[in-house]
């Protein structure tokens, strides 16, 4: 009955995010599909800037786990460990991916509690970074969304400045901790909490731009900021649809509502159906083989 529900919310939110745009199988009857066929260069270029930002996405959980005392990961064990957690984001709810890198990380050395409190401070400083980017979304968008850009981006600013203050970051902590059902890690500061935020916002600028990188290839010609930023802010939506495993539905439909002022509907639903393959035949590939080539390591 859970799966059942979390279908139909899934179902519910997506149509009526599409049904507010406007979008209809009559807009998408007009799409001519031979004009969807990508440019070589510039989507192979963008699919290796994608692949490239989830690696430095491995690279960062690596180096918080050194930083938590943990041991120090070689770069192509975290990229394969982590890859392999992230088909855990396929299945419903949030913790999959969390779980799965802790348990994998114990296989090179890692404490449980130590692989788990690094993917617990990842998936938050991340989140804020992508928050961060997403809000440029609503700050160069329509003039109906720019005080909600506005608004975003003090708030962003405030946990900015937050995260910057020992006392009240150990404290944010120790509740991010909780929520997560994990211990607070000893020797935690709020220097690490800036540089990781800071390396979090450099990962999300790469996803971002390999975004627009896509809509480049396949000839949508929009301003680098508000396509890219777009990408970020639909992610983010997404993720809060807890109900919806890696926020499929949702986070297409925001995606495609952000763009269609720089697109127009049938466009815009196009490029969030095609980002979503795209993004998971880069994501999932490469992790196929990272766990293959972990099965035959173990055995």
């Amino acid at each position: 009955m859970v799966r059942i529900g979390q279908l139909v919310l899934t179902v519910l939110v997506t149509w009526f995010i599409v049904n507010r745009v406007g979008l209809g199988m009559a807009q998408l009857q007009n799409v001519d599909a031979s004009a969807w066929i990508p440019s070589a260069l510039p989507f192979l270029a963008a699919s290796a800037l994608l692949l490239a930002a989830y690696f430095l996405s491995a690279a960062i959980w690596g180096e918080i786990v050194h930083d938590l005392g943990g041991p120090r990961l070689l770069i192509r064990d975290s990229v394969q460990l982590f890859m392999i957690a992230n088909l855990g984001r396929y299945l419903p709810g949030k913790v999959w991916q969390m779980a799965g890198l802790a348990a994998l990380a114990q296989t090179r050395g890692v404490p449980v509690r130590t692989g788990t409190g690094a993917a617990v401070l990842g998936q938050g400083l991340a989140l804020v970074a992508t928050a961060g980017v997403g809000t440029l979304a609503l700050l160069s968008g329509p003039d109906n969304l720019r005080p909600l850009g506005f608004v975003g981006s003090v708030g962003i600013g405030v946990v900015v400045v937050l995260i910057g203050i020992p006392r009240v970051f150990n404290a944010l902590a120790v509740r991010w901790f909780r929520l997560a059902r994990s211990e607070f890690p000893v020797g935690l500061g709020s220097a690490h909490g800036l540089r990781w935020l800071g390396l979090y916002a450099l990962n999300w600028v790469m996803y971002a731009t390999s975004f627009w990188g896509l809509c480049m290839s396949l000839g949508l010609e929009g301003a680098i900021l508000p396509v890219s930023s777009a990408f970020a802010a639909a992610y983010v939506l997404g993720y809060l649809m807890i109900f919806a495993p890696a926020g499929l539905g949702p986070r297409e439909g925001f995606l495609m509502a952000l763009l269609t002022p720089q697109f127009g509907v049938a466009s815009s639903g196009m490029i969030a159906i095609v980002a979503r393959l795209w993004t998971t035949i880069v994501e999932v590939i490469p992790a196929g083989l990272f766990w293959m080539r972990y099965l035959r390591e173990i055995r």
